[in-house]
């Protein structure tokens, strides 16, 4: 079974989108993209090195993007940790 851990950045940035995407898409069409963001950190822990190393934006961080966010994240010794989740309208105040 993969096997990833959300940071607590990454938490909060996900009750951020479901919020947001409650308030403005409807609760069924917020759960489908928040399904489709567990698949795709599900699908990072199995294939880790699938996506691009972004060492520009911090040492040992990858980057995959799912809908309009970017998935950043790092390779654990047994697993992967989700770092951050965020928006290109938030990437300014994460770096």
């Amino acid at each position: 079974m993969p096997n990833y851990k959300l940071s607590e950045t990454a938490k909060l940035n996900l009750i951020a989108i479901a919020k947001y995407g409650d308030k403005n898409y409807g609760i069924q069409k917020s759960n489908q993209y928040r399904d489709k963001l567990k698949q795709q950190f599900e699908q990072l822990a199995e294939q880790p090195y699938l996506s691009q190393a972004v060492n520009h934006i911090r040492k040992g961080y990858r980057r995959c993007v799912c809908g309009p966010h970017s998935v950043y994240y790092r390779i654990e010794d047994n697993h992967i940790e989700i770092m951050a989740v965020i928006g290109q309208q938030d990437i300014e105040q994460w770096l």
